[in-house]
């Protein structure tokens, strides 16, 4: 490693003209620029960017070096550097993107294979132990029967859709576990949401409640489903999260099923749920197939509920139209924290 190198981290709102210097050594090693980066540690050689690692929250992402200056000490160095970045942010369990060649090179810095979508992508983790310790503890959580659903659920916040929708797979089970996305990415907080899918949820005597994960539906595993909203998913990513849960999670509670409501109105999800009869069902995987099923959503007034809706009539504070769309429970929860505005839609 040339003794000039330097290196330093950058935030990529506050530097557009290095920016675009990131990007030209990107494309140079035939990679795009992911843009929920958050910062960039860089390496300078005579003040030239020769070597580049983004940090998006806690997965590494947009690694590259200059053809010239691919060397052990170099590379080494760069990963001991963004590793370093993320710890003093508090961030120490690590997830890293790359191309399944790049195997090896990653191996280096301490990284471990999760899965991988062919010729695509793969995601790897700074721990040999974490994945197995996480899927242990689920085990103990493991419900004998022939027939084991799930449901994997974000709930911002919990609607009567998501309670018919846990009504109808619990009915058609042995035992059904349930699962909140743990990112705090939401309208409602993950605690708030936590709570409100217990209390709606607690008079099924055949579920399990799971809290959130790095591993399901994460920033780390899924980060394209936090832009829902914006109409963005990269179907790589959901191959990503799906694979991890066939995989690793299913087998660890035996799941052999996976509940989805219909999606009549958003193209969006709706493409999800065909990636997760692809990747969970249809896909070659060492791990069991997990059969999808698609209920139909839950209506009212002759449109599906969904939380969408819910988030809209509680921006215009439409306490009246929200009683239909939620369980009391939720309800209360919105009045309280949204007392200081609450008004009756005419």
């Amino acid at each position: 490693m040339d003794a000039t190198a330097e290196f330093y981290s950058l935030q990529v709102k506050d530097t557009p003209a290095a920016l675009e210097e990131i990007r030209a050594l990107l494309a140079a090693n035939d990679l795009a620029l992911d843009e929920q980066v958050e910062t960039f540690v860089v390496c300078r050689q005579q003040g030239r960017l020769v070597a580049c690692a983004g940090l998006d929250h806690a997965t590494i992402k947009c690694v590259a070096v200059a053809a010239q200056c691919r060397g052990e000490a170099l590379s080494l160095k760069l990963g001991s550097e963004v590793v370093a970045l993320a710890a003093e942010r508090g961030r120490f369990h690590l997830f890293l993107y790359s191309a399944p060649h790049n195997l090896q090179f990653f191996r280096g810095w301490g990284f471990y294979p999760l899965v991988e979508v062919p010729d695509l992508v793969m995601v790897m983790e700074n721990s040999p132990v974490a994945i197995r310790r996480y899927c242990e503890g689920l085990a103990r959580l493991r419900r004998a029967g022939s027939k084991i659903g799930s449901i994997v659920m974000n709930a911002n916040p919990f609607t009567l859709g998501h309670r018919h929708l846990v009504e109808q797979a619990a009915a058609a089970c042995d035992w059904l576990h349930v699962f909140v996305v743990g990112e705090n990415a939401s309208l409602v907080s993950y605690d708030d949401r936590f709570a409100l899918v217990a209390a709606g949820v607690g008079d099924i005597a055949n579920l399990t409640l799971h809290p959130g994960s790095d591993y399901i539906i994460s920033r780390a595993t899924f980060p394209g489903y936090f832009l829902k909203e914006t109409k963005i998913i990269e179907h790589g990513w959901a191959a990503i999260d799906l694979l991890l849960f066939r995989r690793y999670i299913a087998p660890a509670l035996g799941i052999t099923h996976r509940y989805v409501g219909s999606e009549p109105l958003d193209v969006v999800t709706n493409r999800y749920n065909q990636d997760m009869r692809h990747w969970l069902q249809q896909a070659e995987s060492p791990a069991a197939a997990i059969s999808v099923v698609e209920l139909p959503r839950l209506t009212t007034g002759g449109r599906p509920i969904s939380a969408t809706e819910v988030r809209e009539r509680l921006a215009r504070r439409d306490f009246a139209t929200l009683r239909e769309l939620v369980p009391t429970t939720t309800l209360q929860f919105l009045e309280s924290k949204f007392a200081d505005a609450v008004q009756t839609a005419p």
